[in-house]
Formats: structure tokens, sequence, C-alpha cells
């Protein structure tokens, strides 16, 4: 199991569901806009301040990014 791929997957779910864009997740967290684009395709790895920060934007558990989403039948 890639850590940074499921931090990636659960990153752009989260993002999405808030429903913010790339650049309103990083005004908010106050980080580059092309970071949370590496963090997203999982060409980067995420520190932990910034991983607590993101956590916060989007009222989630930091832990939360690195639990395996398990998807519905219908892919959901």
């Amino acid at each position: 199991m890639d850590l940074r791929q499921v931090y990636a997957a659960n990153l752009r779910r989260f993002r999405h569901e808030k429903g913010l864009s790339q650049e309103e997740l990083a005004h908010e967290a106050d980080v580059d806009s092309t970071y949370i684009s590496k963090l997203e395709t999982g060409a980067t790895y995420v520190g932990l301040e910034i991983l607590g920060k993101i956590a916060d934007v989007l009222g989630v558990d930091p832990s939360v990014f690195l639990v395996p989403h398990k998807r519905g039948p219908r892919g959901k």
C-alpha cells in the first residue's frame, strides 16, 4: 500500500465533498496551490504541519487521510 496514493485519493475526495478548488484549499490552508496539486497526484509526501492545516480546513481528523476508502457497489 502506497500511503502517498491513499492520501492523494482522500485529499481529492474530501476537497470535492467540501466544494473547494485546489486554489481555495491552498489559500485557506496557507500553502502554495502547486503543492496541493502535487499532493493530489501523489508526487510528493505531505508534512505533518501541512497535513494538520489541510485537515482543519476540510473539517476532518488528520488520521482519516491515511485510511483507504472503500467504494460502494456503484463506485461511490
